[in-house]
């Protein structure tokens, strides 16, 4: 069967994309960026990946005709507080005139749980693509999930951040509201049980876990299962807006994530019963099992995808090509170069570098960085890494973006997606023998400049000693 994934390089898309080559698809992969996407994971007789962006009509060309189903899996709350909807909206239309030009038979759009009294914005988006999507010349699938328990999740890394940070928490009333998580796992199996399954066409169906849980029971059922004591009072004072704030500053999510979960969060989430799990013949996982499963991958070193995996910084919408090539003209420039012994043992610490390994050198003043990002309102230290052990273009690795990742060229190109007065490159390569570090920085008017001649000195102090600890010195 012929199957166009979009959102690829999404949580879900690259969690789904594994499960429907091991049983013998052909999956077309749509990307916007070739680059963020790397296909030596996956089986290549059965992959094609094509990019396309269903904000850009002149794309849609690139879309294959020979397509027996299509999972819609894009969204856009992660990107932004005001448009999202707008842009939602219009990807949802081109997805749709573009798939009709197509032999697709079904469409599978995974949604959220839509609770018709009262409506987040982010649940209304949703709804309206839905609707959108409907008037389709196929048939229609809807799924709809709330929060996704598992490993690399937002919201499963959000509850992490609180609980294992916060032995008190003072929290806003929300935590009051109910919902019902579904573990990953399942969310998966939904997925792919519906499959060309007739009976689930131009249908949409809740799904959701055994548990419905109030926000605070799972932060203390998640301390259960992690062997800590919490303790949580809510006061009915915090807005929104000092919501959204808390979360923010507390745990890893954007800003503008922590806007739009804080939004849907007041709402109540909770699956209208259907007969689908049965159908499917689906166990469902409950949330306690669902964290002690996604902790089990963490420590397996078997995290698929994380929430960080998308896009954040706007010099990204570029597309990772246009930022291989490093700059050199009206750039400054600190290079630094160290004879090594045992390139593969540096190759191993470079791809090391970040997370809960941190900097090898000066990593209080990293943190220090990390701090004043957050409170410019960048992403901070705290996304971390998906794996210890693994690297791809376009990962998350703490405040940077990886762009380039090649063990064999031995070579590893970071950009900044910090808030700064500019754009800033840290490259590590190694060349006969040589280990090479180069930040670049691309000074943006007179404050970028005052900035790099600000930050010189720490400069000289970290780069120093990072380059001697990778060399093993």
């Amino acid at each position: 069967m012929n199957i166009l994934l979009t959102g690829a390089t999404g949580y879900i898309g690259r969690r789904l994309l594994p499960i429907l080559l091991n049983e013998g698809h052909h999956v077309v992969c749509v990307v916007r960026d070739k680059n963020r996407f790397d296909s030596s994971r996956y089986d290549n007789s059965l992959l094609s990946v094509v990019e396309v962006d269903f904000l850009k009509k002149e794309t849609l060309t690139n879309i294959p005709s020979s397509i027996d189903v299509a999972y819609y899996l894009i969204h856009s709350m992660s990107t932004s507080t005001g448009d999202f909807e707008k842009l939602e909206r219009e990807s949802a239309q081109n997805f749709r005139d573009a798939i009709g030009q197509t032999e697709v038979k079904q469409v599978i759009y995974l949604s959220g749980i839509i609770n018709n009294k009262e409506l987040s914005k982010h649940l209304t988006s949703r709804k309206a693509v839905e609707e959108i999507l409907k008037k389709g010349s196929y048939h229609l699938t809807t799924l709809r999930a709330g929060i996704i328990v598992g490993s690399g999740s937002a919201s499963f890394e959000i509850i992490r951040d609180l609980v294992e940070k916060l032995p008190l928490m003072v929290a806003p009333r929300w935590l009051k509201t109910r919902s019902q998580p579904i573990a990953v796992q399942n969310v998966l199996e939904f997925l792919t049980g519906v499959l060309m399954m007739e009976k689930t066409y131009d249908k949409n169906f809740d799904i959701g876990g055994p548990d419905i849980l109030t926000y605070k029971d799972m932060l203390l059922r998640f301390a259960h299962v992690r062997n800590l004591k919490r303790r949580i009072f809510i006061v009915p004072v915090m807005t929104p807006k000092l919501s959204s704030y808390w979360l923010y500053f507390i745990t890893s999510t954007s800003y503008k994530l922590a806007v739009n979960l804080v939004n849907s969060m007041k709402i109540e989430v909770i699956a209208g019963k259907n007969s689908l799990p049965e159908m499917l013949g689906i166990d469902l996982i409950s949330y306690e099992d669902a964290v002690r499963s996604a902790f089990d991958k963490i420590e397996q070193q078997e995290v698929i995808s994380s929430w960080t995996d998308a896009v954040s910084g706007n010099a990204l919408d570029r597309g990772i090509s246009q930022l291989i090539n490093v700059p050199s003209y009206g750039c400054f420039k600190d290079k630094r170069q160290r004879q090594i012994s045992n390139p593969e043992e540096v190759v191993d610490r470079i791809w090391s570098i970040g997370g809960e390994n941190g900097w090898y050198y000066a990593n209080w003043l990293w943190g220090i960085r990390g701090f004043l990002d957050k409170v410019t309102g960048g992403v901070g230290l705290r996304r971390g890494r998906r794996s210890r052990t693994e690297i791809s273009a376009g990962d998350a690795l703490d405040f940077w973006r990886v762009i380039y990742a090649s063990k064999e060229e031995k070579r590893l190109l970071l950009f900044a997606e910090m808030k700064l007065p500019g754009e800033a490159w840290l490259e590590f390569s190694i060349k006969d023998g040589v280990l090479h570090q180069t930040a670049t920085f691309r000074p943006l008017g007179l404050w970028g400049r005052v900035y790099w001649f600000s930050v010189l000195p720490f400069h000289g102090i970290i780069f120093r000693g990072m380059i001697k600890r990778i060399a093993g010195a």
